[in-house]
């Protein structure tokens, strides 16, 4: 069903055209490397020049030379000589930009991609709630992929092609200005062809891209869910789905070259060939009256082929640049998102020190219509153990985004060490607290690389206190590699309570002053459970620690523990105080403690 509701969204995306400015955006990729780009240029024009001597040659050749019949050997060897080295010549340029333009190509994707990630980093979580993980990685890769190749040869051709086009008018000028005045006729012709074409694949290109969207976002989830699908049985529908994406993928193009097939180079071979009987009975026509120059005629007709061959190139290529076109608007489409994940106000730039926690009347929703929080008031104390409990869905991890400063928080007040959370910098947020998940994610690497994840200042002292106050040292002891030990995709190659341990490890070498745990026991075996507990006294000592707890045995001895339910805390106190209430919470423990209890009972 996501993925259908994401299909609406982007196939109404698709019924638009490319925003005005996309190309000349694109264009200013190249600006900060203009001295290779004017060399590329330049080899360019040379080539181009070196093109458009040639029948100027072959036509001396013919007037001078062959229907005269008189064959010197000086001037010939000459003449072979400079049509030798133009041919050469425009070999050596041709090559030369070639280069340069697909150097060009490499450092301005290269660029876009860094630019791209960088974006994709810095979004909030609200927008990959909306966007599955394929899409995204479809924009890094396919989309811009399709504006590497536009710029390694679509751009280069387009410019070489559109000089070649002004030498062989300014040629045909030369040799027979009225003709070559009627010849400007076919500009407009081509030109409309082109926004005819522009018109009709910019939607069915916006199609394909979504499509070969959804077949990455479709592969990503059932590799993703490989063994639930197999567990379940579920590979045969897996695989329906999967080849209905495909199918809806290969109609949409297919679509596509069927437009392709009929308006370029059909279309402007047919356009040739009326233009060469124009041209032909031109010539013919002027033969009944006056004598006619076999080299002219020879040398318009050449050129006229080189007029056309130029214009297939660049009609031929329109494939190639409405596809990056498409692709470039879309991967705009993310770098201008307005959605940026909240940013700090004001010019304070506080620090957290004790680490005191304070929400004031907060109330949250993700969509706007239906609150997830409502008017939720409490403080931390500096040291505190704060647990919050309730049901699926009571408002347990918002309440812990809603800290991390993951989603902008509109109605009510946070605030740390009496300093509103909108004042603090990204930096010391992230420094300064600590999350450890119910799913700990692990990276390709080592166990050393993902507890230390790139953070400066974590050396490997850090790292082997970390290590021996979770209790991690008494498994990486009996594994020969030690810190070393390779870790796959997702920690794929540890159990469950080995990763949670290598999490754990994670948070307290940053020695966090807040302390953020979302159910950060609750999938792990009873020993490691055991040896996790007896580390958790040790890592709440001196800091602000809230716990999310589903095991209410593990939060017994809690400062405080908010009961949540439908986004409201509806109970709180010490374990004690809560179970003398007789209330929700004491509901819960008792059916976790074995014991039935209905609502009323004593």
């Amino acid at each position: 069903m996501a993925l259908e509701s994401f299909d609406s969204k982007e196939s109404a995306e698709g019924r638009v055209l490319v925003p005005r400015g996309t190309f000349w955006r694109l264009l200013r990729y190249l600006l900060p490397r203009w001295p290779r780009l004017a060399v590329a240029l330049g080899a360019l024009g040379a080539a181009t020049a070196a093109d458009v001597l040639q029948p100027i040659l072959v036509k001396i050749f013919l007037d001078q030379y062959l229907i005269p019949r008189h064959f010197p050997r000086g001037p010939l060897i000459e003449l072979a000589s400079a049509y030798l080295a133009l041919i050469g010549l425009m070999a050596a340029f041709t090559a030369v930009q070639l280069l340069l333009f697909e150097v060009l190509a490499l450092d301005v994707v290269q660029q876009l991609r860094v630019d791209l990630f960088d974006t994709i980093q810095r979004l909030p979580l609200a927008y990959f709630d909306r966007t599955p993980v394929g899409v995204l990685v479809s924009r890094v890769t396919n989309d811009t992929e399709a504006i590497l190749e536009m710029f390694m040869s679509v751009l280069a051709a387009f410019i070489q092609n559109a000089s070649l086009l002004v030498g062989v008018v300014v040629a045909m000028f030369a040799l027979d200005a009225r003709l070559a005045l009627a010849m400007l006729i076919l500009f407009p012709v081509f030109g409309a062809i082109m926004w005819l074409y522009q018109r009709i694949s910019s939607p069915l290109f916006y199609a394909a891209r979504h499509r070969l969207s959804l077949l990455n976002a479709k592969l990503n989830e059932s590799l993703q869910g490989m063994a639930l699908i197999q567990h379940m049985r579920q590979v045969g529908r897996w695989r329906a789905d999967f080849h209905a994406v495909n199918d809806a993928y290969r109609a949409v193009r297919y679509r596509n070259t069927q437009v392709n097939g009929v308006l370029l180079r059909p279309l402007t071979e047919v356009v040739y060939l009326f233009t060469l009987m124009g041209v032909l009975a031109y010539f013919g026509t002027r033969s009944l009256t006056a004598a006619v120059n076999v080299g002219v005629l020879y040398a318009f007709v050449s050129y006229l082929s080189r007029f056309f061959e130029p214009v297939n190139n660049i009609l031929q290529r329109l494939n190639s640049f409405q596809q990056a076109m498409v692709s470039a608007a879309r991967v705009f489409q993310i770098l201008d998102d307005p959605g940026w994940r909240p940013l700090p106000v004001g010019d304070e730039h506080p620090k957290i020190t004790a680490g005191e926690v304070r929400f004031e009347d907060v109330s949250f929703s993700y969509d706007g219509e239906h609150d997830v929080l409502r008017h939720v008031s409490f403080t931390v104390k500096p040291g505190q153990t704060v647990a919050l409990v309730g049901h699926t869905g009571s408002g347990k991890s918002t309440t812990m985004n809603v800290l991390l400063r993951f989603y902008p928080l509109e109605r009510g007040r946070i605030t740390i060490d009496g300093h509103d959370l909108r004042t603090f910098d990204e930096e010391e947020l992230r420094r300064k607290m600590a999350l450890v998940l119910q799913d700990p994610f692990l990276f390709v690497g080592d166990v050393a690389s993902n507890i230390r994840l790139g953070t400066p200042g974590i050396d490997d002292a850090a790292i082997e206190r970390a290590a021996r106050l979770v209790q991690l040292d008494r498994f990486l002891s009996r594994w020969p590699l030690g810190y070393q030990t390779p870790v796959g995709e997702r920690g794929a190659t540890l159990s469950t309570g080995q990763r949670q341990l290598i999490s754990f490890a994670r948070a307290m070498a940053r020695n966090p002053v807040i302390l953020v745990l979302d159910e950060a026991t609750a999938s792990v075996d009873t020993e490691t459970e055991e040896a996790i507990q007896e580390a958790l006294a040790k890592m709440r000592e001196g800091r602000t620690t809230l716990i999310i707890a589903h095991r209410l045995s593990t939060i017994q001895d809690a400062d405080l523990i908010l009961v949540f339910s439908h986004g409201e805390v509806v109970e709180r106190g010490t374990h004690q105080e809560l179970l003398r209430q007789r209330g929700l919470y004491y509901a819960m423990y008792r059916l976790q403690s074995g014991e039935m209890w209905a609502p009323g009972a004593s």
